[in-house]
């Protein structure tokens, strides 16, 4: 298995300079790396990328998860972690995003179960 690209390293001052939106869902995405709930869900979506190009489904999965848990309301509102690569790194477009969904079968939502009991 690939490695799972690191989120940029933010820095934290007090002089109000590099302000950004959103910090907070930034602790959760790095929460969900700390835990392995990312890389467990890449395990579970491994056949979701069978060439091992492109962004990593356990990345998208974990993304989309911070993006609502965050007060998205629909899969375009993954643009708002986007507009912010230097919190957030990468993030998959709209499109990546559902075609992950899309492909996403009975087993596949099984695996991310386990993966998601693992992790707690």
């Amino acid at each position: 298995m690939q490695a799972i690209g690191l989120r940029p390293k933010v820095q934290v001052s007090a002089d109000g300079s590099g302000v950004v939106g959103h910090a907070g869902a930034r602790l959760l995405a790095d929460l969900a790396d700390a835990t392995g709930l990312t890389a467990a869900y890449s395990a579970a979506l491994r056949s979701l990328r069978p060439r091992g190009t492109g962004h990593d489904p356990g990345r998208v999965a974990t993304d989309l998860a911070v993006m609502f848990a965050d007060g998205g309301k629909a899969i375009a509102d993954l643009a708002v972690l986007r507009d912010q690569a230097g919190v957030f790194g990468p993030v998959a477009s709209t499109p990546t995003a559902w075609r992950l969904l899309a492909d996403t079968d009975e087993a596949a939502l099984a695996s991310l179960r386990a993966a998601r009991a693992s992790a707690r």
